[in-house]
């Protein structure tokens, strides 16, 4: 039979591990609770573009894309590549290098999106788009996997899913986007 302080260490050592047990969980579903980033996509300079309609040339066009960070852990992502789709066919590739989002800040991220004009061309749309307002509906779809770091010990494998959805009026020339994007761990 155990005595009288080994049976009041155990119990305080119980007690001490039930809140312990209790604050965690209670973090990890309230403050630590992982949230989707806000992206957002931004054509820049398309006042300045001159769209030339000959199939074996490219046109670089350059964005600024928002990557805000609502978590309390910071996410490092890897080199990726974004992918422009016009009616099923990806007509732009738009390079995002390697960069750390900070725990509850945003950052601006400069690229260019390199257009295929032969594959917009292709397209049997594109004339019907262009002669009926000059809008193009096109969506773009981006994977950044990297990793989450929470309190610099908690390291957690996850990927960024963003797609977006942009009119870009090429008569105007302007542009609409609206994006959604996921975290998955």
């Amino acid at each position: 039979m155990a005595s009288k302080g080994v049976k009041t260490c155990l119990g305080v050592s119980l007690l001490f591990l039930i809140i312990v047990v209790g604050v965690i969980v209670t973090l990890s579903l309230t403050i630590f609770k992982i949230r989707d980033p806000d992206v957002s996509v931004h054509p820049l300079g398309l006042k300045n573009l001159n769209f030339s309609f000959s199939p074996n040339t490219n046109m670089s066009m350059p964005m600024l894309i928002t990557i805000v960070n609502h978590n309390h852990g910071s996410f490092r992502y890897k080199n990726s590549t974004g992918y422009v789709n016009y009616g099923g066919t990806v007509v732009a590739e738009v390079p995002m290098l390697s960069s750390l989002v900070p725990p509850r800040s945003s950052i601006n991220v400069t690229s260019y999106a390199s257009f295929m004009i032969g594959r917009l061309l292709e397209n049997p749309k594109f004339w019907s788009d262009i002669v009926t307002g000059g809008t193009l509906n096109m969506t773009s779809t981006t994977a950044l996997p990297g990793k989450v770091i929470a309190l610099k010990i908690i390291k957690l494998k996850a990927t960024a899913y963003t797609t977006c959805d942009i009119s870009l009026n090429i008569i105007s020339k302007t542009a609409d986007t609206k994006c959604i994007s996921k975290l998955k761990l």
